[in-house]
């Protein structure tokens, strides 16, 4: 080869180097000056990390500050399955610790195409010290609240539940979220490079929930929960139902139903279950609806309490034949006779006296038709026939609760008028929000003192000598009302087998405390709400009495047979 052919390459070669140098410096500068920024950025965030701190959620109390709903400390197990490198000893590690089947970890660990992955929600935080201790990579741990029920059944359908996000999903932790959920805060974690927490170079701190005092007392409603699920059990009833309210302020004390659940398993309990009864459902209230059509007459001068009628047995009402609950004869009954008798033919009787459109006014001043403003959601208004649409028999049958539909929490209310003197409260399960008291509206008058002073006077009758003597308390007064009434099966017509039983009971008479509203729903063998339920509002009253420590006001019947 000659010396310039050998020139020639090396000129050749070195212009390579130079050129490839050039590249280098053009690819260089490209990287650091131009993109240099980007690229900062991202291995900043290979390295820095920022991780949401979830608020501690607020705690439910009941009235007396035993806990309902309250946080407690867990730990959420995650992975970075790019990072993991030992799959199968990480595998087994964490089955061990936190007791998981190995085949949906292995897959969660292996699945590179992720960077992010939930090995378990809401561990026991030792359990999760544990398998940190172990050192693998790849894995990473956060605090989380984890929401319980100290209570487990007791107001499970009035509380509701918070999901594995602590948010609320139904009852008081759905309705009250906003108030307990808080706001969440940040954490900016730097780490190394196989994805382990080095430091923490930045913190926005949390706020937390506001914590909630109900009218409920767990005493009470727990009384009130094991009554109803024994007498579900011994009257073979589909449910029960029972309301243990202040007639003056309006403050629910217990709102009870049966069957309940443990509100610690709400995801695997039937919805059935989980309804409250005692608000979202509505039934005929049969001869407790009494109160309404008498107290209007009493009200509007119609009638008496000692205006007296000749009864037949039967009326005929337009298009149907209204009979009573028990055969009898032809017979005069003064207005306190029928409501201690609980007389069909004599309710409808006054109703006629009183007229439709007056009765209709009544029924909307008590508050049936419309929701009573309960802080609770799904409260259903239950259903009142409009005035216009009346027919010529719906005086036969609405005055004597038959052809509308109420709440059990609605007639609770309307028994509270009578006992505090005539005033319709507004019922309302929260008390206080961080230990301010909720402002509330005034009640509304709907009868005078007058008439809740005869209306006491004679639903004491019915208690003393009439269809609710099973609801006496030995050495207290007690007034009431009991119902019962035939259920609409699915051809729309009245069962002759399916009824509702119910009490509406004050206590004590002389001065109410409590109002104590009971309904039975389908029981089996006796069907009548003085039978059924009133013996069910008296093992409720008798407790709440003596918790309350109410002093007797009638101790000369203490010692008399209850």
């Amino acid at each position: 080869m000659s010396r310039g052919a050998a020139n020639r390459r090396i000129v050749l070669l070195a212009g390579a180097f130079v050129a490839l140098l050039g590249v280098a410096l053009a690819r260089a500068f490209w990287l650091q000056v131009v993109q240099g920024d980007a690229y900062a950025a991202m291995a900043t965030r290979q390295h820095r990390e920022t991780v949401v701190v979830p608020a501690g959620r607020g705690t439910i109390f009941d009235r007396n500050g035993e806990p309902l709903a309250i946080g407690e400390q867990a730990m959420t197990v995650f992975a970075n399955p790019r990072q993991v490198d030992r799959p199968r000893e990480l595998t087994l590690a964490i089955a061990k610790e936190l007791d998981l089947d190995l085949a949906p970890v292995y897959s969660l660990l292996t699945d590179r195409s992720k960077g992010f992955v939930y090995i378990a929600r809401k561990v026991d935080p030792r359990d999760a010290e544990a398998l940190e201790k172990l050192g693998f990579a790849g894995l990473g741990f956060y605090p989380e609240e984890l929401r319980t029920y100290p209570q487990k059944r007791v107001a499970s359908q009035v509380l509701g539940y918070a999901g594995l996000d602590n948010l609320g999903l139904e009852g008081l932790e759905r309705s009250l979220d906003r108030v307990l959920a808080g706001k969440p805060g940040s954490q900016t974690i730097v780490k190394d490079p196989i994805g382990r927490a080095l430091d923490v170079v930045s913190t926005k701190p949390e706020t937390p929930g506001r914590n909630i005092r109900l009218t409920i007392d767990h005493q009470i409603q727990a009384n009130a929960e094991a009554v109803l699920a024994e007498t579900v059990a011994q009257h073979g009833a589909r449910a029960a139902s029972a309301i243990v309210m202040d007639p003056h302020t309006g403050g629910v004390l217990a709102m009870a139903t049966a069957p309940g659940f443990n509100a610690n398993r709400f995801p695997t309990t039937r919805a059935d279950r989980r309804r409250n009864r005692a608000v979202t459902d509505t039934y005929e209230p049969g001869s407790t609806f009494k109160l309404v059509t008498i107290a209007a007459a009493l009200e509007e001068h119609v009638v008496k309490p000692g205006s007296s009628f000749l009864l037949p047995p039967s009326l005929q009402v337009a298009d149907r034949v209204i009979r009573e609950a028990h055969d009898r004869g032809t017979e005069r009954m003064t207005v306190r006779g029928i409501v201690e008798r609980s007389s069909n033919i004599g309710t409808i009787t006054i109703a006629q006296r009183l007229g439709e459109g007056r009765l209709a006014y009544w029924i909307d001043r008590f508050g049936f038709g419309g929701k009573t403003g309960l802080d609770f959601p799904g409260e259903s208004p239950g259903f009142a026939l409009p005035p216009e649409e009346w027919s010529g028999s719906t005086i036969g049958t609405v005055p004597i609760g038959h052809g509308i539909a109420v709440t059990p929490i609605q007639m609770a209310r309307a028994y509270a008028a009578i006992a505090n003197g005539g005033v319709l409260v507004q019922p309302h399960l929260v008390e206080r929000v961080d230990g301010k008291p909720v402002a509330r509206k005034g009640g509304t008058r709907v009868v005078s003192r007058r008439v809740s002073k005869q209306m006491l006077s004679m639903l004491r009758g019915v208690v003393l000598e009439g269809t609710g003597t099973q609801a006496a308390i030995p050495g207290y007064t007690v007034a009431g009302k009991t119902g019962t009434a035939a259920k609409i099966d699915s051809t729309g017509r009245y069962s002759h087998t399916d009824y509702v039983a119910s009490f509406v009971g004050l206590v004590p008479a002389t001065k109410p405390r409590l109002v104590i509203m009971v309904m039975v729903d389908e029981p089996s063998g006796s069907i009548y709400g003085g039978d059924v339920a009133a013996p069910v509002f008296r093992q409720i009253a008798r407790f709440n009495l003596q918790h309350l420590e109410v002093p007797p006001d009638a101790p000369r019947t203490a010692h008399s047979p209850g």
